[in-house]
């Protein structure tokens, strides 16, 4: 099963489950996690080659949705699901071939069509940089500089390098995310609906998530709702953290 990280008791109220998106991990979402364990019980896991979860040859949907559909019935299903990025079409794909492990659904940033951006220059920054010798983060970061000139994607890169393992490590199992790469850009398409509450949520200052979607999720998630987060972006988590959870709050109470 996946390593998880969890937060808050168990109520009465649904567990929420967030699902992180390539190349991130549970520890990305633990401020907004802890915040809404206030009141609820609140699951994080390490996607399938990310973090400290399994690693496998197999990177697509239905096998990232049969992991958190198996941690959702471990841990109390229904769930309300949060998925950002890769997480939200894992969570897209989870809800509409089980649909009755899912309450309410949150999808961050993404919509259910195949994009054309690989990440493959990211994985090959990250294969080509020279841990030797490295001990903090701020060496690694500015060795990876020469090939990824963005300080804040490099700063997200970095949190999944382990600089306690010897020799360091990326804690991603870059060999097979670079080969599925077409799968995790692409989508499977399952059929069916989730007629369940869904809410779109896009970053106001990116073009991941746009009203030209909407067609595409109103045939699969009839109920969906749209908001957007002005000034965001991608990240929409990281860059607006208060309105994001108070948008969480106001969806899945």
């Amino acid at each position: 099963m996946l390593n998880f990280d969890a937060y808050g008791a168990a109520s009465a109220a649904p567990p929420i489950l967030i699902a992180h998106g390539l190349f991130g991990s549970a520890r990305n979402w633990g401020a907004i996690a802890k915040r809404l364990a206030d009141t609820r019980r609140v699951i994080a896991p390490d996607m399938r080659n990310h973090g400290a979860s399994p690693w496998s040859d197999t990177h697509d949907y239905p096998a990232m949705a049969t992991d958190l559909a198996e941690l959702i019935e471990a841990e109390g299903a229904p769930a309300d699901l949060v998925g950002h990025s890769m997480g939200g079409k894992a969570a897209m794909s989870l809800a509409l071939t089980r649909p009755e492990l899912v309450r309410r659904l949150v999808v961050a940033d993404i919509a259910p069509v195949a994009y054309g951006h690989s990440q493959a220059p990211l994985i090959a920054a990250m294969r080509g940089l020279d841990l030797s010798g490295v001990t903090r983060r701020g060496e690694a970061d500015a060795r990876l500089a020469g090939s990824i000139p963005e300080p804040g994607v490099r700063a997200f890169l970095l949190q999944s390098l382990d600089l306690k393992a010897d020799p360091p490590r990326w804690r991603l199992n870059l060999d097979v995310l670079d080969a599925e790469m077409d799968r995790i850009i692409g989508w499977p398409e399952p059929a069916g609906a989730f007629d369940g509450p869904a809410l779109f949520l896009a970053g106001g200052a990116s073009d991941y998530l746009t009203r030209n979607h909407r067609p595409a999720i109103k045939a699969q998630f009839p109920q969906a709702h749209f908001a957007k987060l002005p000034g965001a972006g991608h990240w929409l988590h990281a860059d607006k953290p208060r309105e994001f959870e108070a948008t969480l709050r106001a969806f899945l109470g």
